[in-house]
């Protein structure tokens, strides 16, 4: 039925890939356009838990994705000689233990695209320029292709979504900081990490390094809280200085080891810790899913999980309406509004727990972390509100 309705998605790490299959399996013509030459390397690890499980499933990719588990242990906050202050272990983290899955960002994303690389087109390295509306359809221009008419553009684009900013305008009114900033590279798993994480801190900063890749590598990460940083997004030595001036005055444990390996690190992110707070993710013939419209930070460890739901109500909104963009757009907000809101919240609280102000505030953390019933008290409380977000939307069977 929707044979001729021609899609055009931007994006194509993980929500855009999750899009175009349910949009190509509901019979809609989908093009994936992505900036980057191929799929991204790199990136974190990404919880999918509560309603996203369930999505999974649905796609028939729920063990594939299981079997790429990180298998992570638990997180252990060091002092500045390596001594381990305090441990969560990974089922107080609100991971319920058996359901819920963490996974690298790329592998994830190359599960996505494996499943539709041979029903979707992608188009690589190219970007869109303009977006105009006509009767007829959205005309979209690129940086490299010729332009086309699509009956509909869907930023799926991230953070930093370019379809966005053509549409609505500047990303800095819609977002929300939460006044950190975080880079995550790649290095060698030297200190020998059997599936866990170490963190240690100071005030307004905490470095840390997991294993990843079944204990074969590990991923150094930085995160330091600071007033609004200008840099080129596009200019990763400017990023590093940026990370280095951050950290130059705190060497204790790992950091200048981890430092210096960020400089060589060929995977290397940076970013800001922020939300994406909008009063409508749909305007005309173009609507925004996942980060683009409603990230809710990395830290909250539900953006993924946003992402796949988000998608399937997106496409589902759309087949239930014989491709009526306008009513599709209203019932797929109608639909994620709450669910977003509920998962922001969680965002704002991990933004607090990462990133510890004082010294007070850090040894308090530690103590918990060694009083089982404190810890228990704590993480129970946490748990329930993570659980509860996570499993907040009924899902439509479209």
């Amino acid at each position: 039925m929707n044979q001729s309705i021609r899609v055009l998605i931007s994006g194509a790490s993980i929500t855009g890939p999750a899009l175009a299959y349910w949009l190509h399996h509901y019979g809609f013509d989908v093009t994936v356009i992505e900036r980057a030459p191929a799929l991204r390397s790199g990136g974190y690890g990404v919880d999918i838990r509560g309603t996203a499980i369930t999505m999974l499933r649905r796609m028939g990719i729920l063990d594939q994705v299981r079997a790429a588990d990180t298998q992570m242990t638990g997180v252990y906050f060091v002092n500045s000689k390596g001594k381990i202050e305090g441990k969560i272990s990974e089922a107080s983290l609100a991971n319920q233990q058996g359901l819920d899955i963490e996974i690298m960002r790329d592998d994830l994303s190359s599960i996505l695209y494996d499943l539709t690389k041979d029903n979707i087109k992608y188009i690589w390295g190219d970007s869109i320029t303009a977006i105009h509306e006509t009767e007829a359809g959205a005309e979209v221009q690129f940086i490299h292709s010729n332009p086309q008419t699509f009956d509909l553009v869907i930023g799926a684009d991230g953070l930093h979504s370019n379809v966005r900013s053509l549409t609505f305008g500047d990303e800095e009114q819609f977002k929300r900081t939460l006044g950190c900033y975080i880079s995550i590279f790649t290095m060698e798993n030297y200190l020998n990490l059997d599936h866990r994480q170490l963190f240690y801190s100071t005030p307004g900063k905490t470095v840390g390094m997991y294993s990843a890749r079944d204990n074969t590598e590990a991923k150094g990460m930085l995160i330091f809280q600071s007033e609004a940083l200008k840099y080129d997004r596009y200019d990763e030595e400017s990023q590093k200085k940026l990370v280095e001036n951050a950290f130059e005055d705190q060497m204790g444990w790992e950091t200048s080891h981890i430092l210096k390996t960020m400089k060589e690190a060929p995977d290397f992110y940076f970013d800001e810790i922020c939300q994406i707070h909008m009063p409508t993710w749909a305007k005309g013939r173009i609507a925004l899913v996942g980060d683009a419209a409603y990230c809710p930070s990395p830290l909250s460890g539900q953006g993924t999980s946003l992402a796949l739901v988000g998608a399937y109500v997106l496409a589902g909104e759309l087949k239930a309406r014989n491709g009526d963009y306008s009513r599709a757009f209203v019932a797929y907000e109608q639909e994620m509004r709450k669910f977003v809101e509920k998962n922001q919240k969680i965002g704002l609280m991990a933004a607090g727990s990462m990133v510890e102000k004082s010294n007070l505030k850090i040894f308090l953390r530690n103590l918990i972390l060694r009083v089982p019933f404190l810890l228990v008290m704590q993480f129970k409380l946490i748990s329930k509100m993570v659980v509860k977000a996570a499993n907040g939307i009924e899902l439509k069977d479209y």
